[in-house]
């Protein structure tokens, strides 16, 4: 895979975005419909996936006032989202502004179809004034719009992508944890640097946020106090474990902090990359470095979740975590045997881990995969590892990685039917 080609997916990957990526996506395809419309709607109609539904369900939406689920989403970004801003289509909302969003959902307009499509992201708003309507699509990536429809007239002078990445997949397929091991050692820090500082700037400031204020169950906050009181001990697992839980409690929560993400997560993109920071700068290690193992984080990330999808039954922090535990090897010098060890004591311990929607508990998961990275990488320094046959472990690296996508992808899909069975119950 060329350096350019790298580059390239990284900035398709690793994006701006406000709150929880799927009630955004909402707020996005209906701000889209509304300009398209020309006006203020006076119905909406929107369609959705299963896995939209579960994303969306009970996670807080950004500068909502403690709105949540799919109509609070689809309202925000009808009546005062700004379409061009894609994932932080409602960054620009007041408190002020609130008051005719409710307006729009108390006349009870909206209503929300359960598309059974096999595509796990897909969204379709239709919005209608009058005689007037306009419909916008989008399947596979968070703003990837592939239909504009207006009074039943294509609009054709649009883009469209109907597949599920926008640089071909072929690409990804050279992606492996070697050459990102490779490139990460050798690579033009100049051309990555910028992307990686804003990671660190806007990561770390709304998991800072989370440590200093109360939001969802305040797992990275409870973690820190305990460690003030000598419960837990002041050691990088347990300081790492906080700073990168308390970004989930603050994104989960309604923190309107836009972060970057990794794969079309938040949460994703907070694993990869806060427990990195904290370590990075605890231990003393140069920003160079830091850059670095960002870029092996993140990419390993986006090399997992290549394999399995945007959304699933398999918990993306999973992918996030096991790509920590090689990049906790990477920091220290370690060489592409023990960095694949690492990774595949992360996934062959906890890959069971189920994505039961965007919530607060996202938080705990992230915690429970970066105390996993550090012991799956303290093994792997000790040249311990899984073996072939354990599990779903395979006979190297790549092929483990190959087979979590084939658990994810089939083995998971009637997983996936039950949660969100389970959650349409509540």
């Amino acid at each position: 895979m060329t350096t350019q080609s790298v580059l390239d997916l990284l900035k398709e990957e690793i994006v701006p975005a406000q709150g929880c990526t799927e009630p955004i996506a909402l707020a996005y395809v209906c701000a889209k419909a509304v300009e398209i419309l020309g006006t203020t709607p006076q119905k909406i109609d929107i369609y959705v996936s299963g896995n939209i539904i579960k994303n969306v369900k009970s996670v807080n939406i950004p500068n909502a006032g403690g709105m949540i689920g799919i109509e609070a989403a689809c309202a925000m970004g009808a009546i005062k989202g700004d379409a061009s801003k894609e994932l932080m289509v409602i960054s620009q909302v007041k408190d002020e502004d609130l008051d005719e969003v409710r307006e729009f959902l108390n006349k009870k307009t909206i209503k929300v179809i359960h598309d059974k499509t096999d595509i796990p992201l897909y969204a379709k708003a239709v919005v209608y004034s009058g005689d007037e309507n306009a419909m916008v699509e989008i399947k596979h990536l968070h703003t990837n719009i592939t239909k504009i429809e207006k009074n039943g007239k294509n609009i054709i002078n649009r883009a469209c992508n109907d597949a599920e990445f926008s640089t071909p997949y072929e690409q990804r397929e050279k992606l492996t944890v070697k050459g990102i091991y490779e490139l990460a050692k050798s690579i033009d820090i100049n051309l990555i640097k910028d992307l990686f500082d804003l990671v660190v700037e806007r990561n770390s400031t709304i998991a800072q946020a989370g440590l200093d204020g109360e939001y969802g169950v305040n797992i990275g906050c409870m973690i820190n106090k305990n460690i003030q009181k000598g419960i837990y001990g002041d050691d990088q697992r347990n300081r790492c474990a906080s700073f990168a839980s308390a970004g989930g409690d603050a994104r989960m929560s309604g923190c309107s902090l836009p972060v970057m993400t990794t794969s079309g997560s938040g949460n994703q993109g907070m694993a990869a990359s806060l427990p990195i920071i904290k370590y990075c700068k605890d231990q003393g290690k140069s920003h160079e470095t830091l850059i670095r193992t960002l870029f092996f984080s993140h990419l390993t990330t986006i090399h997992l979740k290549s394999s399995i999808g945007r959304l699933s039954a398999f918990c993306g922090v999973i992918c996030a975590t096991s790509a920590v535990s090689g990049a906790l090897v990477f920091v220290e010098g370690g060489d592409y045997e023990s960095i694949s060890m690492a990774i595949t004591n992360s996934l062959g311990n906890i890959s069971g881990v189920i994505c039961d929607g965007a919530k607060a508990s996202c938080a705990m998961k992230i915690a429970t995969g970066i105390y996993t990275a550090f012991d799956s990488s303290m093994l792997a320094l000790s040249n311990r590892a899984l073996h072939s046959g354990d599990g779903i472990v395979g006979r190297d690296i790549e092929e483990t990685i190959s087979n979590i996508g084939v658990l994810a992808k089939s083995g998971m899909k009637e997983t996936d039917n039950i949660i969100l069975s389970i959650m349409e119950k509540n």
